[in-house]
């Protein structure tokens, strides 16, 4: 179905307060202005949410060629922006969810939604794998399943479609109530309840409750009877009356008897009774979580009535999904991100602007196979491909299968074909990549991991993973304990406290940070250089960075006499900065004596600062010594209040507004009528609160972990590693581990002080730790070479990973090699 400006208007009842191209096409919904693709076709719902109000983005959206919007505040100055629609509404969330709806009810095709704790994303994927050989299906973009996932997800329904399968997920009471009729499912899934979301609910019982409404009005419910509370509310409401039920269970009678599970080291085979016939399932996956989700799929293939021989034929072709956009290191000082476990358009969008945050490098391309999952003809779908490449920016396209080759006219970028991924490995030159970001998405059939394999870094097999979804969580974790207009400073100094530098500043420069912070010139320059601009305060200016800190825009924090003396001759030494206006941070010392003017600084650093035009103050701080202890408040309280008056001083001596800041990490939480006008958030982006309640809200950014490179069988007596420390009681069995000292593991940690996880078993470390490696004592686990090691993680955090070691999180982050890897990735 097509749409008009001038039908949504209709549709939603909208009161339109410009409407000067009412029969524009509306093809695109928009809510954020960083994942724009076709800005003429696109409709911009200004959404208030709890960090953001989409009305701050309209100018920018308008300066990038949106002209259609959708408001529940007027805009100032309405009238400068010329040839736009405005439609007001009340809610401009609601608005955009009734408009999916809308559509929703256009289209009479069956519908599978999805909710539950757990698994809905990988039913969701793995039914896709299994029904699309038959039908042409549409379905939620990776785990498109909130308030504004679900109407973005729907709103992709087109005439084409055969089938549908959209999960949802809720996170407190009366919001599936707004999600059902946008999916209006036919068909639902009940996958699991587990402890996500607790929180918010009275009891388990009503979250269950909650879930359940997305399925009031399907013709048939799939669940699982071994969920106890699912069975129990089930029974206990009026669903029985109104629907029609197919269940599973390992206990008792269901429509699908689950009777035998057995695993071998690749593999599972399921057997069951249904319709009085033995029935059997091989999926290539051992774990509990994949053997339930792929239960779950059976049982909604049999009820779709596919003959069993089918299902087990598709099940045993079953392939990985991956969850999560992985950005690694690469050859030729480029970055690899892979996304290479499925080919649609719609993931292709999503991968492309995840593309589009990386400014470390200008170039971008993109290694693409061939779109096996389409319900699109080639000559459309591939037209839409090459749309969607030039609207992202992309520089180079390099199309690996027959089909994307037939259609290389269509790319009016630099481009190169290839009949498959061995033609690729085989004709492709390696030199022609570098100093790029390299976006690798092709379908499972190509097989790219071959190719993610040729383009990494060569490393050793420790890697410290940075989960993003985590980073932002942090971020706004924090945000929503700010009063409005209070700004953000975020620390990336240090390499962003081990975490990567640009990585890092990319994704708060996305986030719409308002400073970054770092304590060395050169490391500002790094990111000017990666493309970072965002304001950059650098905290420990030295003289013979100054000239470079001015070139690259970079704002130095003034602590002394001394040092603004030597930033006005250098400013005095360019002629050319004449009329360059030069900001600049003043650090007071408020008592806790590293760097900083006192207050009897003051006067002369008014007098010097009047001196030169050209300098500008744009902040004024201090540093807090004792935030995050309880014990010691009555000395912060006097840092705030002299922090304070000093600020005074200051404001009423310059002409110049300037901001004001004090608070760290701790001091957002526990001192928030110290905001002032900007905070500086440091450790608890990382995922370290400051306190147990704080660090069950945050959420877990790295995880480090290596490899089992050899496995040995010890006899009584004999000893292990340098100097003889550890001697083996009895017969044991260690395994030795990629990791030492040089990577950041503390030798303190040796002779059983510390410990790793293998397979979730927490084993010692034994032996003095080398530079290299170490080794750990494995007696009794179940182990093989090649298998994971976990040093710190989720379920052992680096808080307690430091608490252990006696030192702090600061120390255990920063202390990780550069020569380790990092791989950031993003769900």
């Amino acid at each position: 179905m097509k749409y008009t400006v001038q039908d949504i208007v209709r549709i939603i009842k909208a009161e339109p307060l410009v409407l000067t191209a009412p029969e524009n096409p509306v093809k695109e919904l928009l809510i954020d202005s960083r994942t724009l693709s076709s800005a003429p076709l696109s409709l911009f719902f200004a959404i208030k949410g709890k960090r953001h109000d989409g009305h701050s983005f309209i100018q920018e959206l308008y300066d990038k060629g949106v002209r259609s919007f959708v408001v529940s505040d007027i805009p100032q100055e309405l009238s400068s922006f010329e040839e736009c629609n405005f439609l007001k509404v009340p809610d401009t969330l609601k608005a955009l969810q009734f408009l999916a709806a809308f559509h929703r009810s256009t289209f009479n095709l069956p519908v599978l939604g999805i909710t539950g704790s757990n698994g809905k994303t990988i039913i969701k994927e793995w039914l896709y794998q299994l029904l699309s050989p038959d039908k042409k299906i549409i379905r939620s973009p990776r785990s498109f399943n909130s308030q504004v996932g679900v109407p973005l997800s729907v709103w992709q329904i087109n005439r084409e479609h055969e089938f549908a399968i959209f999960e949802a997920g809720i996170s407190e009471p009366d919001e599936m109530d707004k999600l059902q009729p946008i999916i209006k499912p036919t068909i639902g899934v009940f996958t699991n309840i587990g402890q996500a979301h607790d929180k918010n609910f009275i009891h388990t019982s009503q979250k269950v409750g909650e879930k359940l409404k997305l399925f009031t009005k399907v013709e048939t419910l799939i669940y699982c009877k071994d969920y106890y509370e699912i069975q129990d509310r089930i029974f206990k409401s009026e669903l029985p009356k109104s629907i029609g039920f197919f269940t599973w269970s390992r206990n008792v009678k269901a429509d699908l008897q689950i009777t035998a599970v057995e695993k071998t080291q690749k593999q599972t085979k399921i057997s069951g009774f249904y319709k009085s016939n033995t029935i059997i399932i091989d999926i290539p996956f051992t774990d509990d979580a994949s053997v339930e989700n792929a239960i779950h799929c059976w049982a909604v293939m049999l009820h779709l009535g596919y003959h069993p021989q089918l299902i087990n034929e598709r099940m045993a072709q079953l392939a990985p999904v991956a969850m999560r956009l992985e950005m690694k290191e690469g050859i030729n000082r480029c970055s690899i991100i892979n996304d290479s476990y499925n080919s649609d358009i719609n993931s292709l969008r999503i991968a492309l602007d995840f593309l589009n945050q990386q400014k470390q490098h200008e170039k971008r391309t993109l290694i693409l196979s061939d779109i096996l999952q389409s319900s699109m003809d080639d000559l459309s779908l591939y037209s839409s491909v090459a749309s969607l490449i030039q609207e992202k920016g992309i520089n180079r396209l390099i199309g690996v299968g027959p089909n994307i080759s037939k259609h290389a006219s269509m790319f009016p970028v630099q481009k190169e074909f290839f009949s498959g991924t061995e033609d690729f490995l085989l004709n492709f030159s390696l030199a022609t990549l570098y100093d790029e970001t390299i976006l690798l998405k092709g379908a499972r059939i190509f097989e790219f991991e071959q190719i993610s394999r040729v383009l990494q870094q060569k490393s050793h097999e420790t890697v410290l993973e940075i989960n993003l979804n985590a980073l932002v969580h942090n971020l706004n974790y924090y945000r929503a304990k700010l009063k409005p207009g209070v700004k953000i400073m975020a620390m990336v100094k240090a390499f962003s406290y081990g975490s990567g530098s640009f990585e890092i500043a990319n994704v708060m420069q996305f986030q719409h940070v308002d400073y970054l912070t770092v304590a060395y010139a050169d490391e500002g320059v790094d990111l000017r250089k990666a493309g970072i601009t965002t304001p950059i305060m650098v905290m420990s200016p030295e003289e013979e960075s100054l000239d470079v800190l001015i070139q690259y825009q970079l704002e130095p924090e003034i602590y002394s006499l001394r040092i603004l003396e030597l930033l006005k001759e250098a400013i005095r030494n360019r002629s050319s900065l004449a009329e360059t206006i030069v900001p600049v941070h003043l650090k007071m010392d408020t008592g806790m004596h590293r760097l900083g003017f006192q207050p009897q600084d003051l006067k002369a650093l008014v007098t010097s600062l009047k001196q030169e035009p050209c300098i500008r103050v744009r902040s004024v701080f201090s540093h807090l010594a004792t935030a995050d202890e309880p014990t010691m408040d009555e000395f912060t309280l006097r840092q705030i209040a002299q922090f304070k008056t000093m600020g005074t001083t200051l404001r009423e001596e310059l002409e110049d507004p300037f901001l004001m800041h004090i608070l760290n990490s701790a001091g957002i939480s526990r001192f928030p009528e110290a905001q002032f006008d900007m905070v500086r958030l440091g450790i608890g982006l990382y995922g370290i609160g400051q306190n147990e309640k704080e660090q069950q809200a945050l959420h877990n950014v790295s995880t480090l972990k290596s490899i089992i490179s050899q496995i040995k069988d010890i006899p009584e007596r004999d000893s292990v590693g340098y100097g003889r420390k550890w001697i083996a009681q009895g017969p044991a069995t260690i395994a030795i581990i990629p990791i030492g000292y040089a990577d950041g593991l503390d030798r303190r940690l040796g002779n059983s002080h510390g410990k790793v996880f293998i397979d979730n078993h927490p084993v010692p470390i034994i032996g003095n730790i080398c530079m290299d490696m170490c080794m750990v004592d494995i007696t009794g686990v179940s182990a093989k070479e090649g298998d994971e090691v976990v040093i710190f993680s989720e379920q052992y955090t680096v808080k307690q990973f430091a608490e252990d070691l006696g030192t702090i999180p600061y120390e255990v982050l920063t202390s990780i090699s550069r020569r380790v890897k990092r791989i950031y990735y993003y769900e």
